[in-house]
């Protein structure tokens, strides 16, 4: 993910689509659709401090984190297609303690190494009592098609921890210009804020949605952690259980997977898709019979599903089609639904 070249940088188990829900919740991190109210945070699965702006008529185009937790970016376009915003919130390898100048210096240098067209047009710092400095820098560079972008990037940083808020386009813009100016007047860091559930869980997606499984995993476990042990948050105890189990079934431990279902379904015996997940990964397993026991354990409670969900239709799934030539399995898989 970049602007003007800025260097940032079970086997087969079925990955079941996550709930409606999730997205209505989280989607402004996921690239699903745009933030309701035009409010974007970042945070990191285990280290203090938000990084937040306020940008109207944005949607999310892209996401990404690093496997390890230390950095999470989102990439959002305007409505017009005009203006993209490019936010990372990272760990970086300089040493402690960080300034937002440190980070910037350090950024720049980057793109003066990789891009000779890189100009300064401007740069400034931004200080407001009781908030973190931000250092702004405006600046063009020859982009990828051999056209000028224009960028207006801000830079906040304490600890060991740096925020970085891009906002670049094909037409110059500036610091002082209309969108510029006001997402960057609320642009802040705070570095005592804990993170909280929809930060991890929010983190583990997006790795999940990249792809990055065995990363995801423990990343949802941990998501776990922060709910608390009550029915109040029933709905999200199991998604993100469903969630971390399936991660570690697709990045192949299985047998982590099935211990997750099994504990899950010992706390909460009326969820199906901790049968039906349990089954999967039974079956990746080659154990058919206790297969066969979870699958119609699952479908005897399918009444239980989470609002907006349906329980999967096991003849198409990833994990039991290879069985499809065990005649007596093939024949129960198939009564089902």
């Amino acid at each position: 993910m970049s602007g003007v070249g800025i260097a940032r940088r079970l086997p087969r188990m079925k990955v079941v689509a996550v709930f409606a829900l999730i997205f209505s919740a989280v989607a402004s991190i996921t690239g699903q659709t745009a933030a309701n109210d035009g409010n974007f945070q970042l945070a990191l699965p285990a280290h203090q401090g938000q990084l937040q702006w306020h940008a109207d008529g944005f949607k999310i185009v892209q996401s990404s984190a690093k496997a390890n937790g230390s950095e999470i970016g989102i990439r959002g376009k305007d409505e017009s297609g005009k203006i993209t915003f490019l936010g990372f919130l990272f760990l970086p390898s300089v040493q402690a303690p960080l300034s937002g100048a440190k980070c910037r210096d350090g950024a720049l240098q980057l793109i003066k190494k990789s891009n000779p067209s890189f100009k300064i047009l401007a740069r400034s710092e931004v200080s407001v009592s009781k908030k973190v400095p931000i250092e702004l820098v405006a600046y063009s560079a020859q982009g990828d098609d051999g056209k000028p972008v224009y960028s207006v990037r801000g830079f906040v940083a304490t600890g060991d921890i740096c925020g970085d808020l891009e906002l670049y386009s094909d037409s110059p813009i500036g610091p002082e210009d209309s969108a510029p100016k006001k997402i960057f007047q609320s642009y802040d860091f705070n570095p005592n804020y804990t993170p909280e559930f929809n930060d991890v869980f929010l983190y583990a997606q997006v790795l999940y949605r990249n792809g990055m499984y065995k990363a995801a995993a423990p990343i949802f476990e941990q998501s776990l952690t922060k709910l608390k042990d009550d029915k109040s948050q029933e709905t999200w105890r199991r998604v993100a259980t469903d969630q971390a189990g399936m991660s570690y079934g697709i990045s192949g431990d299985i047998s982590k997977a099935r211990s997750i279902f099994e504990a899950a379904i010992a706390k909460d015996p009326d969820y199906p898709l901790y049968y039906y997940n349990l089954a999967c990964a039974e079956a990746e397993e080659n154990k058919l019979a206790d297969a066969k026991v979870h699958l119609q354990q699952a479908f005897a409670r399918k009444d239980n599903m989470i609002p907006g969900e349906s329980i999967p239709d096991p003849s198409k799934d990833d994990s039991l089609l290879p069985h499809r030539d065990n005649k007596e399995f093939w024949e129960f898989v198939t009564s089902l639904h």
